[in-house]
């Protein structure tokens, strides 16, 4: 019998018994952890950004494609800059609440995707108009190219450090006051 067929008539009584091939393992030094493994170990822990709410991902997917890019841009740009933000679904429109009052929410409008800052006409920035009869101000977007993430990110600072107190507007009769 040739060496060809002894190696097929083994592998086929190893295929019928189940029999794996074994094959040594190579002797060496034991294997360290990745450049990055390490640096990951050493590194700060970073605080990690809450994820975008279920219901808020929803909304996104019920938009148009053109549409859906631009609200997960603004998602995505909110959670980074105000991490400390509560989100969710409110008067069916994804908003960002910090300590129960609304900061900053985004629509579908016929034409666009309009983003809301509730204290926006405090902020005197260009790049928002006003909207509305009380301090809200906000950007219209129909292509996620027209987001300045500059212009967004100077916002989202300002709507942390300048707020109106919404929460308790009916209590004050439509009356607004500042918070910060």
């Amino acid at each position: 019998m040739s060496k060809v067929a002894k190696m097929t008539n083994k592998s086929k009584s190893r295929r019928a018994t189940g029999a794996a091939r074994t094959v040594p393992a190579r002797p060496g030094p034991p294997r360290r952890p990745s450049h990055t493994s390490r640096q990951r170990a050493h590194a700060t822990p970073q605080r990690s950004r809450p994820p975008i709410h279920a219901d808020i991902l929803a909304y996104h997917t019920a938009q148009s494609t053109v549409d859906h890019r631009i609200c997960d841009a603004l998602a995505k740009a909110i959670v980074r800059n105000l991490p400390d933000a509560e989100s969710k679904i409110w008067h069916r429109h994804p908003v960002w609440f910090l300590d129960g009052n609304p900061i900053v929410g985004y629509s579908k409008l016929k034409d666009c995707i309009q983003l809301l800052f509730w204290s926006g006409q405090s902020f005197d920035e260009p790049g928002l108009a006003p909207e509305g009869s009380f301090m809200a101000a906000g950007a219209r977007f129909t292509a996620e190219d027209d987001i300045s993430a500059k212009d967004l990110q100077r916002w989202l600072k300002k709507s942390n450090e300048i707020q109106w107190d919404y929460k308790n507007i009916v209590k004050r009769k439509g009356k607004l006051e500042r918070l910060k």
